[in-house]
């Protein structure tokens, strides 16, 4: 008999894995390096042009997180307590991403347009902000995920 359970768990790890593998190189990696390597122009072009390739995909992951995630719990009419903390931290980081993609990005991209240097650093600093605190919820939702029940 098919077993769709571990498709939707594939889905829902790679696309975890995408999200959050994703910010943790920006933030980690991406940020440091362009800090240190480019004027301030050149650095919010880089990051308005990084940030358009890899919001969609962010756009999927949530889609397909959220999807899976909401389906699998819907298998488990006594769902333990590490799977709601972990759907309510998931829902947080998507509703944090929203607001970064709708509001200091879309502003990002305005001022990076219009050559508005110190208020595009000023958005960049918000979406630094905002993914640090996603990618630290990202982190603690992956370990509630994978030992949240040897500790709840």
């Amino acid at each position: 008999m098919f077993n769709p359970l571990p498709i939707a768990l594939s889905v829902h790890l790679l696309s975890v894995i995408v999200w959050v593998g994703g910010m943790f190189f920006a933030h980690q990696a991406l940020r440091p390096a362009a800090v240190e390597t480019l004027d301030p122009p050149q650095r919010l072009s880089l990051w308005v042009a990084t940030f358009k390739r890899f919001f969609p995909w962010v756009w999927l992951a949530v889609t397909l997180i959220l999807v899976s995630g909401f389906w699998m719990l819907s298998l488990y009419p006594k769902a333990p307590l590490f799977m709601h903390i972990m759907m309510g931290l998931g829902i947080v980081m998507m509703l944090i991403f929203g607001h970064v993609f709708f509001a200091p990005y879309k502003k990002l991209e305005l001022a990076v347009a219009e050559k508005r240097w110190t208020d595009g650093a000023k958005s960049l600093g918000q979406i630094r902000m905002l993914i640090g605190i996603n990618l630290s919820l990202g982190l603690i939702t992956a370990v509630v995920a994978v030992a949240g029940k040897y500790y709840l």
